[in-house]
């Protein structure tokens, strides 16, 4: 099963019109997307918290690494560069933070509030290798552009 990133994109705006407190809104996009799509074993936002530093946020799946620098993992890239993560082989990705054994290729997204501040990184991991297309990147950039650009 892949995404239908069509019907993803109106169902999530459905639920979070006019929310804009960004814990709500990581809870829901959580759920929708990782019910989406059978690849998707973890799914989860990290928190900007402080400087250089992200925190676990709402997520699916089984336990996540509570605490990830900026200098550190897929998800610390992504929020250093502001660039999503694209992996196909977790294994190959230097300074890869194993929070699961069985994950096998990682989509990181970084997560802007309208302002264009980093709030944080959404995370997608597969136990499959090489799960993720750009088009799995493309559209939940788009998506996430849609549900954060009412948090301030």
């Amino acid at each position: 099963m892949h995404v239908d990133y069509a019907t993803l994109a109106k169902t999530l705006q459905a639920l979070t019109e006019g929310e804009t407190d960004s814990v709500a809104l990581m809870a829901t996009v959580t759920c929708e997307v990782h019910h989406a799509d059978d690849r998707f074993d973890w799914t989860g936002f990290y928190r900007v918290t402080g400087p250089e530093l992200l925190k676990i946020g709402p997520y699916q799946g089984g336990h996540g690494c509570l605490v990830i620098p900026f200098s550190r993992g897929v998800c610390g890239a992504a929020a250093r560069t502001g660039q999503t993560q694209l992996v196909p082989d977790v294994e190959s990705f230097e300074g890869h933070i194993a929070c699961a054994s069985s994950t096998r290729s990682e989509l990181v997204l970084p997560v802007w509030n309208g302002a264009g501040t980093l709030i944080g990184v959404f995370d997608i991991d597969s136990n499959q290798p090489d799960a993720f297309t750009q088009t799995d990147a493309d559209e939940l950039e788009a998506i996430l552009k849609d549900c954060f650009a009412n948090v301030t």
